[in-house]
């Protein structure tokens, strides 16, 4: 399910109704917590939080174009998604998200790469997602980028 959007606001106001309470918490909480040097906008059909080119001209080494990815959040058909590509580059930050996970939510946590999904919106874990989001700045996430970017 792809929501043409040209602003987070816009995404949100058509999310499924189900679904629209859950995610402008999820947005919330993440600009609450979302270290300087990140932007919020939408990339890739979904609300980005990215390291801009003002920050780092470079760009995504996929399409340079774009903004460094970091965060993203999206209502997909069945679950709400959210996305986090450091924990996919960084394997102490994914082992202590899975940690806390099981401290935060009762039911088992269905993740793939980066991505974790939640198929009931009483599920999605905000507290921990602020956590998460604050553990890492901009600079950390593209001195991690630019390592594994070399490998």
């Amino acid at each position: 399910m792809t929501i043409k959007a040209s602003s987070p606001e816009e995404y949100i106001s058509k999310v499924p109704e189900d679904r629209k309470e859950a995610m402008s918490k999820l947005r919330q909480t993440i600009l609450k917590n979302l270290p300087k040097g990140f932007a919020e906008g939408m990339n890739y059909n979904m609300i980005g939080y990215f390291v801009p080119h003002s920050v780092y001209p470079d760009g995504y080494h996929c399409d340079p174009k774009q903004p460094l990815p970091f965060i993203s959040i999206a209502s997909q058909k069945h679950f709400i998604a959210f996305y986090h590509m450091g924990m996919y580059a960084n394997m102490k930050l994914l082992d202590w998200f899975t940690k806390e996970y099981t401290k935060h939510c009762k039911i088992k946590m269905d993740m793939g790469k980066s991505c974790v999904r939640f198929k009931k919106v009483d599920d999605v874990p905000y507290k921990l997602i602020g956590e998460l989001t604050k553990k890492m700045s901009a600079s950390e996430w593209i001195k991690i980028y630019e390592t594994n970017l070399e490998r």
